[in-house]
C-alpha cells in the first residue's frame, strides 16, 4: 500500500532534527536517516539542527523571511532589505538583514545569506509586526522601524539639523521622500525614547510633519 511521504507535512516551514526524527519512530538510527535525506537532497540544512524540505519534493517554496526568524532569534527582518521590500529605496537588496537582541551574526545557507545585527533590548520590540502572506507568518519591521533601524546602524547620519538629515535620506540613502508624510511618527517617537540617536529621530519626526 502506498504511504504518503511524512516530510510533506513540513512543506514551506523550517523544521528541527527532532521534528524529522518524529516521522521515523521505528528506525534504530533516525540520525542516519536525516543524513541520508540531506545527502539525497530531500532535506536542505540551514544550520545545525535546522532544515527545510526541498520544494521539489513538496511543491511549496519556503519563505526566506520565515527562515530568517528561525535561523537566529529572537529576530525580525528589517534594515535595507525591508526598505527595498516596501519600495522606499530603489535598489533591490539581496542580503536579508534582521535585528536581534543577541550578538551580531552572519549565516551562509543554500537558500541565501542572512545577517543579524544587535539592537538594544528596550528598542527591539518597537514597530515590529507579525505579517502573514500566503498562509505564512513571520516577524518584520514596519516601514518606520526599518528606517529607524537603518539610521541606527549608520554611524555617519548627520544629526545637527533637519536639513542635513533630509539631504542624507534623499541623496545618501536614496529614500523616496514622498513616502515620509505617510509614516507614523509615533513609532519613531518610541524609538527616540529608547535612548539611541534621540536627536536624529526627533529631526526625522519634524521632517515627516513638515
Amino acid at each position: 500500500m502506498y504511504q504518503k511521504n511524512p516530510l510533506l507535512q513540513f512543506a514551506g516551514i523550517p523544521v528541527t532534527g527532532a521534528d524529522i526524527k518524529s516521522c521515523f519512530p521505528d528506525l534504530a538510527s533516525p540520525e542516519k536517516k536525516i543524513q541520508l535525506l540531506e545527502k539525497n537532497g530531500a532535506l536542505i540544512r540551514l544550520k545545525r539542527n535546522l532544515y527545510i524540505v526541498n520544494q521539489e519534493l513538496t511543491g511549496k517554496e519556503t519563505d526566506a523571511r520565515l527562515c530568517a526568524n528561525h535561523i537566529y532569534g529572537p529576530s525580525y527582518v528589517s534594515f535595507q532589505w525591508a526598505l527595498s521590500y516596501y519600495g522606499m529605496i530603489p535598489e533591490r537588496v539581496f542580503l536579508m538583514t534582521s535585528a536581534t537582541t543577541k550578538r551580531t551574526r552572519y549565516f551562509e545557507t543554500p537558500i541565501g545569506n542572512f545577517r543579524y545585527i544587535q539592537v538594544p533590548a528596550s528598542y527591539f520590540p518597537i514597530g515590529v509586526e507579525c505579517k502573514e502572506e500566503q498562509g505564512v507568518s513571520f516577524l518584520m519591521a514596519t516601514r518606520e522601524k526599518a528606517l529607524c533601524d537603518t539610521i541606527l546602524l549608520d554611524n555617519f547620519v548627520p544629526g545637527q539639523s533637519i536639513k542635513s538629515l533630509g539631504v542624507y535620506l534623499e541623496e545618501d540613502m536614496r529614500l523616496d521622500m514622498d513616502i515620509l508624510p505617510e509614516l507614523d511618527s509615533e513609532i519613531i517617537e518610541q524609538c527616540a525614547q529608547a535612548g539611541r540617536k534621540t536627536q536624529i529621530f526627533k529631526n526625522l519626526i519634524k521632517l515627516i510633519k513638515q
